[in-house]
Formats: C-alpha cells, structure tokens, sequence
C-alpha cells in the first residue's frame, strides 16, 4: 500500500477541511507542513508528473507571493522553477495530496472520496 502523503498548512480552512475529512472517513496520511517540511524539487518533480496541467495545477496564482513575483516562471527552465517553488512554498496551492499515483490540489471530495474508496480496498487486501 502506498502512503498518503498530505501537505498542509494549518491556518489554510481549505487545509482544515480536508483533514477533517481524511480523520472522518479513517484515511490513514503523513502530514507534511508546508512550510515546516518543505518539499524538495525531486517531490515537486513527483507532484508535477502526476498533475494533469503541470506547474499550473500547483500554482497559487492568487497568493499575495505570486504576485510579487519579478519572473515569469513559465520562461524559467524547469529545475529554476522547482527550486524557486521549494524556497518559496507560499507560491504553492494548498493542501496538497497524493499517494504517488495520483494528485488531488485543493479540497475536492469527490477526489478525496475515490482516494478513501482506494484507501479501504488497500488495506483490506493486505489483510487478507
């Protein structure tokens, strides 16, 4: 069975909200803190290959960090905008979940329902 990994930060109501979520339903998780723990670029490679639109998906164009931002990031080469992302976390939307196979950005829970869904079948099957 693969981890869940979830980062978070914990001010973040989305945040809040989606490990409510993970505790109600028994979704077993590591949580990371964003900021505490931040992920490195080979994880933000990781989350990147997962995500459907790239960079894009984790990109919290509305944070106030964002847009003080004097580069674009689309014009940076990758490993530029990997490490600026792991130096400045506060660029990345949150929370943040995956189990290495697939992505969730935000508090989905229609996403987060499938994830538990796969969750229970994994661990029902190692039991058994």
């Amino acid at each position: 069975m693969r981890k869940l990994i979830f980062y978070t930060y914990p001010s973040c109501t989305s945040c809040r909200k989606t490990k409510g979520w993970l505790k109600d339903h028994d979704v077993n998780y590591e949580e990371r803190h964003l900021f505490r723990n931040r992920p490195d670029a080979k994880e933000l490679l990781e989350l990147i290959k997962l995500s459907k639109s790239g960079v894009e998906e984790l990109l919290a164009t509305r944070s106030a960090t964002y847009k003080k931002l004097t580069v674009n990031l689309n014009d940076m080469p990758l490993s530029q905008a990997l490490q600026l992302l792991s130096d400045e976390p506060k660029l990345l939307k949150r929370p943040i979940i995956t189990d290495g196979t697939q992505l969730i950005v935000g508090y989905h829970q229609d996403d987060l329902q499938r994830l538990a869904i796969r969750d229970k079948r994994e661990q029902q099957q190692s039991i058994g």
